[in-house]
């Protein structure tokens, strides 16, 4: 088997930064010339880097503008040490164990090379750069002329005098680096963009790579990521709060970002190679949309409810949907107060009157909500707060729920949903969107409501035959209305919207909004991301609406294999028995079920045959095998 063979550069590819510019912070720190000498370096260093200037008249220009002494280097190296590049830094482990085949090979200068790679684990006797040469005072008064590394065309002649035998992979950030390829001494050139993109330099690239992660996976050798963050793509839809797109790209991955829905088959076209999908309510996830994502991981709905997504298809094939059932619910309930109190006051009627020209001072029809008997349909995590601030602002809560729910406060729970509509004064829906929901507020429920209540729609366009509330306004039997979902919504602001509702009187039509607040849109635009984000890192499904939830620990000294495989008998079994023929020692196991799918976790050490892998995926009844590290 041929060894493989890291040849890496130094400056901007090990380190963040030009190791002669930050020299040039040191020695110039204080200078009123700062600023012109460090913009004129740059230059030097960025026309060098691109090959528009030859490199020793790039590097004697820029040691000419610096006296820098020996005391100077010293603080150099400290700085570097806390300058590696964050990929090198998180697979330091990684690249020590392979030390004899790693190679830092640089135009920058030993002088402050080696005491920073081997600071990190690598071999002095692997650095080939230029050496300082100093007077006898300490300063560098030049460097050693005889180098090859001092001059262009450097880099190709040191490697070919190295001799290597095997596969040679070069990694760097310059057209310099390129050279070796370029002379045929490496079968590959990464353009190593982690910290600066040279556009000149990417035509010659034959792999741009934005960190190590992602060259190391794709040469298959030991690394700290199982798999590169900059290859998962994540796709948001419906203008979700920018702090998603920071959070999602903070982590390293890859975003597009739209504003608007999208329909069945845009989704279908554009999900083939999405990893992470983030929708608001408009956005419909078919089992088609489905059945077209084959590397679809999770689904962030950045809402409370999750009807617009078919629970069943992603959990058949294994796709992990996390909502936020928690973090727009203040803004909603507030939106039912303020729009309760307009009712009860008559006040759309008032308004409307008044942009007609029209003054209408009067208390006819205007009542204080203080005292009124408030029902609520739905008694979850809206209906709930909604019991508790209505209650505090003198109103006489009473709830149903097919679910038997503990009343807060003095609430009054009612059993059946016409004892509820039969005594109250306001009714306010809050139940989710489930098929069974569709049209549960028709001309019977209507019926049923006292005359002249108020009756508000904060839940889901469908739950309400929207002709019959329109046929309960007109009669009278309704004295005002709310409503701020819709049958059929517009994908965008751009489209027009249509109801039988428009012009009713003392009617509220709010464009879905419930839960468009800032406050709100920005706790579940660092929700929704951190959940899917611990997801993808560590496995953990707590809080997943479709998966079995399991809170998993932190990974630490061992990989962790995420097993998700539809309900069936003996698959633990099946698993544990794979990885104690194949003598691998399980460090932790965790098993979590549920009505169609179970989870499977193995905490493993990190010594273990490729073939595990494949038994694993070859279970009956496998949906898919994550491995983490």
């Amino acid at each position: 088997m041929k060894q493989s063979y890291l040849v890496i550069d130094f400056d901007s590819t090990f380190t963040k930064v030009e190791a002669l510019d930050a020299l040039c912070e040191i020695v110039l720190d204080g200078s009123e010339k700062k600023s012109e000498v460090l913009r004129e370096i740059q230059d030097i260093t960025d026309r060098g880097m691109e090959g528009i200037l030859d490199f020793r008249t790039s590097l004697s220009s820029r040691l000419d503008l610096l006296r820098a002494h020996r005391n100077d280097i010293e603080k150099l190296i400290a700085h570097l040490k806390n300058e590696i590049s964050e990929s090198f830094l998180r697979n330091q482990p990684a690249l020590a164990s392979s030390k004899e085949n790693v190679f830092i090979v640089s135009n920058g200068f030993k002088d402050f090379i080696v005491p920073v790679i081997e600071h990190y684990g690598l071999k002095a006797e692997n650095v080939f750069a230029n050496e300082f040469v100093y007077d006898s005072e300490g300063f560098i008064k030049g460097f050693d002329l005889n180098n090859p590394l001092s001059e262009s065309g450097g880099k190709p002649r040191v490697i070919s005098q190295l001799k290597l035998e095997g596969e040679v992979y070069v990694i760097g950030d310059g057209y310099n680096d390129f050279e070796i390829r370029k002379a045929g001494f490496a079968n590959k050139f990464y353009l190593f963009t982690e910290n600066i993109e040279r556009e000149s330099v990417k035509p010659s690239a034959d792999h741009i790579a934005p960190n190590v992660d992602e060259i190391l996976y794709e040469l298959n050798m030991s690394r700290a990521l199982s798999y590169p963050k900059n290859r998962i793509n994540v796709l948001l839809l419906e203008g979700v709060h920018p702090n998603a797109v920071k959070l999602f790209e903070a982590e390293g991955y890859n975003v597009e970002y739209l504003t608007t829905a999208l329909t069945e088959d845009e989704l279908c076209e554009k999900i083939a190679e999405v990893n992470i999908l983030g929708i608001r309510s408009k956005t419909h996830v078919t089992k088609k949309v489905i059945e077209k994502a084959k590397r679809l991981i999770n689904i962030g709905a950045f809402c409370i409810g999750t009807n617009q997504i078919d629970l069943d298809a992603c959990s058949e094939h294994g796709v992990a949907v996390f909502n936020a059932p928690y973090e727009n619910t203040r803004s909603v309930v507030e939106l039912a107060i303020a729009e309760m109190i307009f009712l009860v006051r008559n006040m759309p009627d008032k308004m409307m009157s008044m942009h007609n020209g029209k003054w209408e001072k009067s208390a006819s029809n205007s009542r204080e909500i203080r005292g009124k008997k408030l029902g609520i349909v739905g008694y979850g995590n809206i209906g709930k707060q909604l019991s508790i601030v209505a209650e505090a602002m003198g109103l006489d809560v009473y709830f149903y729920d097919i679910v038997d729910r503990l009343a807060l406060g003095n609430a009054t729970k009612c059993t059946k949903l016409e004892d509820l509509l039969s005594q109250v004064d306001i009714v306010s829906l809050h139940i989710d969107g489930r098929p069974s929901n569709d049209n549960l507020f028709g001309e019977r429920e209507f019926a049923m409501m006292k005359s002249g209540a108020i009756f508000m729609n904060l839940a889901r366009g469908k739950v309400v035959d929207v002709e019959a509330l329109k046929e309960a306004i007109d009669s009278g039997k309704i004295k005002g209305c709310a409503v701020d979902v819709f049958p059929k919504e517009p994908k965008s602001n751009d489209e027009p919207f249509e109801s039988e509702l428009m012009g009713m009187r003392n009617t509220i039509l709010t464009p879905h909004i419930g839960g468009s607040t800032m406050e709100a849109q920005e706790n579940i635009g660092n929700f929704v991301p951190n959940k899917i984000i611990s997801y993808i890192n560590t496995g953990s499904t707590y809080g997943s609406v479709n998966l079995p939830n399991v809170q998993l620990p932190p990974l630490e000294g061992a990989h962790r294999l995420l097993h998700i495989h539809h309900n069936i008998p003996n698959v633990l079994a099946k698993i544990t028995n794979i990885l104690s023929k194949n003598s691998t020692n399980i460090v932790g196991q965790y098993l979590k079920t549920n009505e169609s799918v179970g989870y499977v976790i193995s905490d493993i050490n990190k010594e273990y045959d490729e073939q595990v892998i494949q038994e694993l995926k070859d279970i009956e009844g496998t949906i898919w095998l994550r491995v983490l590290y």
